[in-house]
């Protein structure tokens, strides 16, 4: 064989394979892998290692060869280059560093980017036109029509808004509004870059909206106010503020602010302020005036003294705020080199400076004003209208309000008022005493008439019919009731209770916690619940109980049931949280939360509607520039609160104690009602709130001086020349006078029949009836009851006003509890636990037997004649 075809030795792992393997370059789109030739057979074989293995062969031919892109250093930058655009990610890196801009990269985008801006904001600058100081300020009138369609009043637009130059703007109001909300003005551009992007990036993600914080941008929001708060107009408010700051003087600029800005009472405008708080020109302004409307300019529905719309913003919150303002608005201008301390302590707090009253006030008579608020308040949360954007005006609203039945209220307390108070006659008893009440559709929730006070025109702006703060004493207990019925006791094994069940009602007894241990008291002795009387009643049931108010059964069925049971019934019933007495102490059975008269009238209207609740509210239409709103075509959907049987039932046991309880006073309105008295500690309020099938209306009154600063409660003791002012006194006085007149001509209604429900679960300690003889009770209430059934000064009712032939211990006398009955007072912890009768007008009606043949539920006639017709 030739030596040419003489196989040469082959190292292990190697051969002639693994040579051409070798020799032949791997794939890739870099140069290094095109310009390498392949290996042929008649070329020379390539040098053979000694030995080696297949693996180390493949690592030192890939050394030789390259790997494509970015292989080696001579690999890299050569070939066909990067025809993209934008080289990113790098074509000339390996990894991670491939996504590591470049600085001519970077620089460009920085570049392309401010110049896109730049050319963005001179368009949007060009585009832009300055604002209108007349137009800003031309506000409109606000109507106010009745239900029926009749006009009630028209409000703004009658203000002087006349605009006027910064030559009749003081000095000191400049001074004052420039140290309290931009210190910088003089010398900024008019744009604060931070609280741009602040706001900018609030509203972007769905936050809160934000104006700017310049004087500057304030003045451009204002011309704004009645344009959606988007991200667009913010951006037109920016272009515009900008080209303020580099075209317009400064003075121009404070001056467009000033005389487009809101100051409460309908003004718009510096001019229209002075004339409206202090009846004078802008020019006559003095230092501590300036400030007032400086402070005021923060936000006039919390700071103006009138007081706002909302909760927080009280006639008496809104002065100690003002007051603050004016006081720090001097502080600042001496903080900032705009006054020296020489002419700020010349202002002390007795300075406040005194305003005029209100022309919108002298054009809100009567109940008018407090209509009015009430409406716009609806409008405003139903809509997110600011109260600014109100004031600007060009609504027309149709309310719910009756004007028939609205006077009808206001007679009845000016009636009453002038029946029983004399302010001259008795001082020391008479005066500072107020009137609440409001009155709801059952079926609907509409507001049809409310008393809120003398009137704005007597200087009077708090709403009565919607003040808080008020404890509404054992109107609240119908709630423990209801909770019992709906969700049961601890002692009725998760079954409802009847109002047949039994529970002591001694005076000063030891009140059990849910354990079944002895509330204790500040001293740590077990803690005794008081009656408004001492008479021994004994066991009773809790319909004769909620007849008479007796105290105890309730203080002791709260912890039966449980706190939060209660809560939940009362919410359902549209009482709102905040007003719900958080606490867990026997007294919050018996009225020491604080609902508003509105919601009271509408919460028991959930009782009149079988338990059905529909949210009060005060507008039916709503058109703004002729164009119709949406939101107010109908109220709000019906939601189920309670069991209708227990509705019901309440309604009878509420019936029973104007049949027979404290509430007789009530029964000539002739025709069927329920309803239950509240009268609070020391009578420092008293309540009826009440309901025929028609209407649900409460009645509040309490004494206060308006003009106080704390506005704490006064006790009414003598009022009237009544030794101790009831709920079933002048609150049921008013409530019968009113609702006579306002269903007046209305066919008489029956509530509808209450069916059986419900065990009877006794408390702890309850007695069995037996034939056998009466035991006399224990002299100590605190101690057990004895276990037959305790004597009262007359033998306890049952739930019926009627006898069935199987209870032993039940009295048909129907004339008993005609006195003033049992009341709720204070407990020896001192809290509010007041006093409280049951009272409602009207006799009830005689329903038809159940189809069960079973007699109606506790309180109500289980049969007779039909007494629709005054006693």
């Amino acid at each position: 064989m030739s030596e040419h075809r003489r196989k040469l030795p082959q190292p292990e792992g190697g051969g002639r394979a693994s040579a051409r393997r070798a020799a032949q370059p791997r794939p890739g789109r870099g140069a290094a892998g095109r310009d390498v030739p392949t290996a042929s057979h008649s070329g020379p074989y390539a040098p053979q290692p000694a030995q080696g293995s297949r693996s180390e062969v493949r690592r030192a031919s890939q050394r030789g060869t390259g790997r494509g892109r970015g292989a080696g250093p001579a690999a890299r930058g050569t070939g066909r280059p990067d025809k993209r655009l934008i080289n990113y990610p790098r074509s000339d890196r390996d990894g991670w560093k491939r996504f590591v801009p470049s600085w001519k990269f970077v620089a460009g985008t920085a570049l392309g980017f401010f110049a896109v801006i730049t050319a963005g904001a001179g368009i949007g600058i060009a585009m832009v036109s300055t604002p209108d100081p007349n137009k800003a300020a031309q506000a409109q009138n606000n109507v106010f029509y009745w239900a029926d369609g009749t006009q009630m009043v028209a409000t703004g637009g009658s203000m002087n808004r006349q605009i006027v130059p910064i030559s009749s703007i003081p000095r000191s109001m400049r001074d004052a509004v420039i140290a309290a909300e931009n210190e910088s003005f003089e010398t900024d551009k008019g744009v604060d870059p931070m609280g741009v992007a602040r706001a900018v990036y609030n509203m972007a993600t769905g936050g809160s909206t934000q104006g700017g914080s310049t004087i500057t941008q304030q003045y451009v929001k204002n011309t704004y106010l009645d344009s959606d708060q988007t991200l667009k107009r913010k951006a037109t408010e920016l272009f515009i503020a900008i080209r303020l700051g580099v075209s317009e003087e400064k003075d121009t600029v404070l001056a467009g602010y000033l005389n487009t800005a809101y100051y409460g009472r309908d003004a718009y405008g510096i001019q229209a302020a002075a004339r409206a708080y202090f009846g004078k020109d802008s020019q006559d302004l003095n230092p501590s005036e300036c400030a007032f409307l400086a402070a005021v300019l923060k936000g006039p529905n919390l700071y103006n003294p009138d007081g706002g719309i909302g909760a927080a913003a009280t006639p008496a919150l809104n002065e100690k705020r003002a007051r603050e303002r004016w006081s720090w608005v001097l502080d600042r201008e001496v903080e900032v080199g705009r006054m020296d301390k020489a002419a700020r302590a010349k202002f002390t707090d007795a300075d406040f400076p005194p305003r005029v009253e209100s022309e919108q006030a002298r054009g809100m008579t009567g109940q008018i004003g407090y209509l009015v608020d009430t409406a716009k308040a609806y409008v405003m949360k139903t809509k997110n209208i600011t109260p600014e954007q109100m004031a600007l005006g060009g609504y027309r609203i149709t309310t719910t309000f009756q004007k028939p039945k609205v006077d009808a209220l206001s007679k009845a307390v000016e009636d009453t008022r002038n029946g029983f108070i004399d302010e001259k006659g008795r001082p020391e008893t008479d005066t500072f005493v107020q009137f609440g009440a409001a009155s709801v559709d059952v079926k609907t929730g509409a507001l049809v008439a409310l008393y809120g006070g003398p009137g704005w025109d007597h200087k009077y702006f708090s709403n009565n019919a919607n003040t808080s703060g008020v404890p509404v004493g054992s109107t609240w207990k119908p709630y423990v009731l209801a909770a019992a019925m709906e969700y049961g006791t601890q002692n009725s094994k998760g079954k409802g209770i009847s109002a047949d069940s039994k529970y002591m009602a001694n005076d000063l007894t030891v009140i059990n916690n849910r354990e079944g241990r002895p509330l204790r008291d500040a001293s740590g002795a077990p803690f005794k619940q008081k009656n408004e009387s001492p008479t021994a009643f004994g066991y009773v049931t809790l319909n004769e109980a909620m007849e008479k108010s007796i105290n105890v059964p309730f203080a002791q069925l709260v912890f039966d049931v449980g706190h939060d049971k209660v809560r939940a019934v009362a919410k359902s019933t549209g009482i709102l949280e905040e007003s719900i007495n958080p606490n867990t102490d026997a007294s919050f059975a018996l009225g020491t939360s604080t609902p508003s008269a509105i919601r009271m009238a509408d919460s028991y209207a959930t009782f009149a509607a079988s338990g059905t609740h529909r949210e009060p509210f005060s507008v039916t239409r709503v058109e703004k520039d002729g164009e119709k709103l949406s939101g107010f075509e109908a109220a709000a959907k019906d939601q189920r609160a309670m069991d209708s049987a227990v509705a019901d039932n309440i309604t009878k046991v509420l019936e029973n104690v104007v049949e027979n309880g404290t509430g007789k006073k009530v029964k000539k309105l002739g025709r069927p009602a329920a309803g239950k008295t509240g009268t609070t500690d020391e009578n420092k309020s008293a309540w009826f709130v009440g309901y025929t099938p028609e209407l649900s209306t409460s009645v509040v009154l309490f004494r206060t001086d308006p003009n106080s600063a704390d506005k704490k409660l006064i006790s009414m003791k003598g009022v009237g020349d009544i030794p101790s002012l009831h709920g079933g006194d002048i609150p049921a006085e008013i409530w019968t006078e009113y609702m006579g007149e306002a269903l007046k001509g209305q066919p008489v209604k029956q509530f509808p029949e209450a069916e059986d429900i419900g065990v009877t679960a006794d408390s702890a300690g309850a007695p069995s009836p037996t034939p056998s003889a009466v035991v006399p009770p224990s002299p100590s209430p605190s101690t057990l009851p004895p276990s037959s059934p305790p004597p009262s000064p007359s033998p306890s009712k049952g739930g019926r006003p009627t006898c069935p032939p199987w209870k032993l211990y039940c009295d048909p006398d129907t004339t008993r509890g005609t006195g003033n009955g049992g009341t709720d007072s204070g407990n020896t912890a001192g809290t509010t636990s007041g006093t409280s009768t049951g009272v409602i007008g009207g006799s009830t009606g005689s329903p038809s037997p159940s189809q069960s043949g079973r007699p109606g539920r506790p309180g109500g006639i289980t049969g007779g004649v039909n007494n629709s017709t005054p006693e």
